[in-house]
């Protein structure tokens, strides 16, 4: 007969068993390539493997990481910006991720979080953009220079490293459309400080977070909330969030002689207004169709009528064509003053330039928490004229001098052209440029002061009539995101 074990020898076996099971359930539940997985679970996926949402309902896979890997440069001289901030957005402007840093090469890694197909891939091509700050430099995107599209069709696998245990299913994308190039200050805008913090909500992720006061500074908050405003002069400065949906409280914030870490702006209970409207658009083919945005005051560019357009404050929703050609509303509007902005996106239309006839003023608004607001004029749109060369769809590069091509205004007495530079100076204008007959284009060389290779500029111009000696009225202009080009010398 067999003795009894000891209690202590049972209760040991008992343990390790209990041990040995709880092991191999953990081994369980870390998901394989292609299995569902929890993002909130400590393992939700084995070593090497993410869990990402998936396209076709409201689920998780695990999946091969993606990252976007490129550099920052100076736009002038090329050479490789150190602890630049590099964040990346989708096509709606949400971002896909957090922040990455710069090293002393100028290089970055970015992990993205995009949605996959049943077997882990991405789900369908979609077009991502950049951005990326630094102290000393505009913010990119911003002013003339628009973001290069990133599409996710250009992942590549990446290559296995022997030394690296999970690198089995890392793709990654790297082109030119990855590479950064950052414009630099006016010497006088260089220096100040950083503000550091984050926005206390779990949809905080994409928040335009502007630092107001004597020169309004501004940047974009990543997926998680946090951000990080370079070049803030020291003085006292009100911060503030604008995200659509989102009622964000201003935190006043002193900047002295260092950097200030850790605000934290909250989301307050006052709830976001709903603004709405009208466009009334002439003079254009049928079944034209435009956008209207929300700009703060704060950030609007007088020179450039456009700043920076905070998420969610767009109709139609971010993401979809425009296809506003008549009442438009705008819901989920922060407290706050307002420029409002019809036609500003690449549409073949743009606001009527006549400021002498109603419709055609930029509209400043304010609203408060959970009002329902009412812009009074309808907005006059009318047909653009159209960008040839260079800048039709984005930014070219010019050698050289360039010439100015768009189209012809069959009513037209003269032409003006009027080009600018990234930082907002006016190069060279040209208000005597003759009407011209028998040709379907203009055609205006560039005669200005030597351009700054590297430099992104803009050349827009303007139809007018003479009216008969009477004052002179405009009748069309270029779109406002056309007609950028970069110099690169020649």
């Amino acid at each position: 007969m067999t003795a009894p074990l000891p209690r202590l020898t049972l209760l040991t076996g008992l343990l390790l068993a209990s041990l040995a099971s709880c092991k191999e359930q953990e081994v369980e539940t870390a998901g394989e390539l292609g299995d569902p997985c929890m993002p909130g679970d400590e393992d939700p996926c084995v070593a090497g493997l993410i869990c990402e949402p998936r396209a076709d309902d409201a689920s998780y896979i695990c999946a091969g990481p993606i990252e976007l890997r490129g550099m920052v440069i100076d736009a002038l001289d090329e050479s490789p910006v150190e602890g630049a901030r590099v964040l990346a957005l989708d096509d709606t402007s949400a971002p896909i991720s957090d922040v990455a840093i710069t090293d002393a090469a100028g290089h970055y890694v970015l992990p993205i979080a995009i949605p996959r197909d049943a077997d882990g891939n991405p789900a369908t091509a979609l077009t991502l953009t950049l951005q990326g700050s630094a102290s000393d430099y505009q913010l990119y995107p911003s002013a003339l220079q628009p973001a290069f599209p990133v599409s996710t069709a250009d992942v590549m696998e990446a290559e296995d490293d022997p030394e690296v245990d999970d690198d089995d299913n890392l793709s990654f994308i790297e082109n030119a459309s990855t590479t950064i190039a950052l414009i630099p200050l006016d010497d006088a805008d260089k220096g100040g400080f950083t503000i550091n913090g984050r926005v206390d909500s779990t949809e905080a992720g994409g928040t335009l977070i502007v630092a107001e006061g004597s020169a309004s500074k501004h940047t974009i908050a990543d997926r998680s909330g946090n951000f990080a405003l370079f070049n803030v002069q020291p003085g006292s400065w009100s911060l503030h969030g604008y995200r659509g949906g989102l009622d964000i409280v201003p935190a006043d914030v002193t900047v002295a002689d260092a950097d200030v870490s850790d605000v934290v702006l909250a989301v307050g209970s006052g709830g976001t207004a709903t603004v709405s409207g009208s466009v009334n658009i002439v003079n254009a083919p049928g079944g034209s169709a435009t956008s209207v945005v929300l700009i703060p005051s704060s950030v609007f560019i007088e020179v450039f009528e456009f700043g920076p357009v905070p998420f969610g404050l767009r109709a139609p929703e971010p993401g979809v064509a425009p296809n506003v050609s008549g009442a438009w509303t705008i819901a989920g509007v922060p407290a706050g003053t307002y420029k409002v902005i019809a036609a500003l996106e690449n549409d073949f239309l743009v606001r009527d330039p006549d400021l002498n006839i109603a419709g055609t003023q930029i509209v400043e608004i304010t609203v408060g928490a959970g009002e329902a607001f009412s812009v009074p004029d309808s907005f006059k749109i009318t047909e653009a004229l159209e960008v040839i060369g260079p800048g039709r769809d984005q930014p070219e590069e010019v050698t050289g001098t360039p010439t100015f091509e768009f189209a012809d205004d069959s009513s037209e007495d003269r032409y003006e052209v009027v080009v600018h530079d990234a930082r907002g100076n006016e190069i060279w204008r040209d208000d005597q440029i003759p009407g011209v007959s028998g040709s379907d284009t203009v055609q205006v060389p560039y005669a200005g002061p030597p351009l700054t290779d590297g430099m992104f500029y803009r050349f827009q111009a303007t139809s007018w009539r003479e009216n008969g000696g009477g004052d002179p009225s405009p009748i069309s202009r270029t779109e406002d995101l056309r007609g950028v080009f970069v110099y690169r010398g020649g």
